[in-house]
């Protein structure tokens, strides 16, 4: 795999034998992989030259809302729902799109929150999910070899010699593309149509008319119930803000190190170094290399950090990288999130549980039951079937419940759109019906009604 071009040789150790201290630039000594071939350095340098001039996307004020937020997390006292697309698309930016992906995970967190009881932190795999890893650098079609698609930031999806080539500009498409998203969510979440008040106003109409519309829409009839009555007890139900806006805070994984770098500042006040990127930034499965770019790169920084685990990771790695990537033991700093499949969660998740719990790292535990559950279908898409995506998350729920420690969160993959891409649910999709609304870039999605569907079974877990 690509690794690292512009790396440059190892700094000298000082004298009592200590690596150098972090910058945001010391990832460059070490094997970064994952990276595009870039096939001109000079423009590379001089786009993130350029980036490192524009203002940040987020603020160091906003990643620390989040941290303290994810402590309660971790105590217990709190759930994380963290979801979005797959990969973002260039092509299908909207206003219509990042409105109707909001709707869901607002129908989803209040669907959390109302059934279980449980305040629930919202992070949107959104405004700059635009790189993906691949098990390869190349793909073959037909005999032609091209490398391979690495999400818009990078190159395009289009098999041909020109798409694939990996292009520098799309670092400053992803930039503009980002700070415009960011824009219309802070409006969204903020501006009046996070309103409790518009809990109906959420169902969209391809889900209104579904057995998980119906059951949404009972609770939103509750919601109402609950509101009059507060009122009617004398409760001014305008002068509290939280019944009338949200937070929704942004994350990716933090893939091109290059991008991450130049968006990252000292802030003014801690003089503390945080990736203004986005609010939460993880590390992937294929790049948690304890010695590795990506793990370095993120250990300085203090946004709050996920790292993705796979079943081939072992309790000593974890434990490693909890020491590398939360060396103060901060609650609200370090999420781990599992990604074993439904086949092997309850087998390989438990003694993780056990070596991170017995180790005092205060971390919070969030499940990605979508990746570990990937197949082709015979039709030659990638597919997930809803109940297994269900099995792992029920998996998750016991192997916490056995090692006495919380289960503190989901990591899926969804859109608002009306798409068929991932197997089963209620409305019973078939693989004979992929092709229908097959539109994801990358990995598939869970439509609007799998994805309420999955939050009424998580909050009938989190009440158990």
């Amino acid at each position: 795999m690509p690794t690292n071009r512009f790396a440059r040789p190892a700094k000298p150790r000082d004298p009592v034998g200590m690596p150098p201290a972090w910058t945001p630039s010391s990832w460059r000594e070490l094997i970064a992989g994952q990276q595009p071939d870039w096939p001109d350095a000079n423009e590379l340098e001089a786009v993130t030259k350029v980036l490192a001039t524009y203002p940040p996307l987020v603020f160091a004020g906003e990643a620390r809302s989040l941290r303290s937020a994810l402590a309660r997390v971790a105590k217990g006292e709190a759930f994380v729902l963290q979801a979005g697309d797959c990969a973002e698309s260039f092509d299908a930016f909207s206003a219509d799109a990042i409105r109707d992906k909001l709707k869901v995970i607002l129908q989803m967190a209040v669907v959390l929150m109302y059934s279980s009881g449980v305040p629930v932190v919202k992070i949107g795999r959104i405004a700059g999910q635009y790189a993906k890893p691949r098990s390869a650098p190349t793909e073959r079609i037909d005999g032609v070899e091209l490398p391979s698609f690495r999400g818009h930031i990078v190159n395009d999806i289009a098999f041909n010699e020109a798409a694939r080539h990996p292009d520098a500009q799309r670092l400053l498409t992803a930039y503009h593309q980002s700070s415009s998203t960011l824009n219309l969510l802070r409006a969204f979440a903020k501006g009046g149509f996070a309103d409790l008040s518009r809990v109906h106003a959420w169902n969209q109409e391809f889900v209104n008319h579904s057995s998980e519309g119906r059951r949404y829409e009972q609770l939103a009839d509750e919601i109402d119930r609950a509101m009059r009555f507060m009122k009617a007890a004398g409760v001014h139900t305008e002068d509290e803000p939280q019944l009338h806006e949200v937070d929704v805070f942004t994350s990716h994984e933090a893939l091109i190190l290059g991008y991450e770098e130049a968006l990252t500042r000292q802030d003014s006040i801690s003089g503390d170094w945080y990736d203004c990127s986005a609010h939460m930034l993880w590390i992937g499965d294929r790049t948690h290399q304890i010695d590795g770019a990506h793990v370095e790169f993120l250990s300085g920084v203090h946004n709050p950090i996920g790292c993705k685990l796979g079943p081939r990771v072992t309790p000593d790695e974890v434990v490693a990288l909890c020491d590398k990537l939360d060396p103060d033991r901060d609650p609200g700093r370090l999420v781990l999130i599992s990604r074993m499949g439904a086949e092997n969660v309850t087998v390989m998740l438990p003694p993780l549980l056990e070596a991170v719990r017995d180790s005092g790292h205060p971390v919070v535990w969030e499940c990605d039951p979508m990746h570990g559950n990937t197949f082709t279908a015979e039709n030659g898409r990638k597919t997930r079937h809803f109940d297994h995506v269900l099995a792992e998350i029920a998996g998750f729920f016991l192997a916490h419940e056995a090692a006495g420690t919380w289960p503190g969160g989901v990591h899926v993959e969804l859109t608002g759109d009306d798409v068929t891409e991932c197997l089963g649910g209620a409305e019973e999709i078939v693989e004979s019906q992929l092709d229908s609304r097959y539109e994801t870039m990358c990995d598939p999605r869970l439509n609007a009604r799998q994805s309420l569907d999955l939050a009424f079974r998580v909050a009938e877990l989190l009440r158990r």
